[in-house]
């Protein structure tokens, strides 16, 4: 996998979503509690970019009009139908098989670096 680097630890705060342009691929890097995660931006049932998807919590119901909100901030949803993905894994939250690809994220911190680090996608 070839490293890049896409920019300072500061520029991804907690809860946000970015995307970046890499070799022709338009990638989203999501800061879900402090760890950053990538995922291609393109949904594959039609295509949408996940990026301008909510991102929310997994909904579950136990019970009729019982609500329970999981994994707060862990779930994209499609901008266009719906779909949702785990931002962790790529993998649709409803149907683990279908999936988008994600990518390593590491933070490093070189020699001379004075700031929290550098953030490496791994292509």
């Amino acid at each position: 996998m070839k490293p890049y680097t896409i920019g300072a630890l500061e520029d991804y705060p907690l809860g946000s979503k970015k995307c970046v342009e890499l070799e022709g691929k338009s990638i989203g890097i999501f800061n879900v509690n402090g760890q950053l995660y990538a995922l291609r931006n393109v949904c594959p049932h039609q295509g949408a970019p996940l990026c301008e998807g909510s991102v929310n919590a997994w909904v579950t119901a136990s019970k009729p009009y019982q609500f329970e909100y999981e994994r707060e901030g862990e779930i994209v949803r499609c901008p266009w139908h719906q779909w949702e993905f785990d931002i962790k894994t790529g993998c649709m939250v409803v149907d683990p098989k279908m999936r988008t690809k994600s990518y390593d994220v590491t933070v490093e911190t070189f020699d001379i670096s004075v700031n929290s680090g550098n953030v490496i996608l791994h292509l």
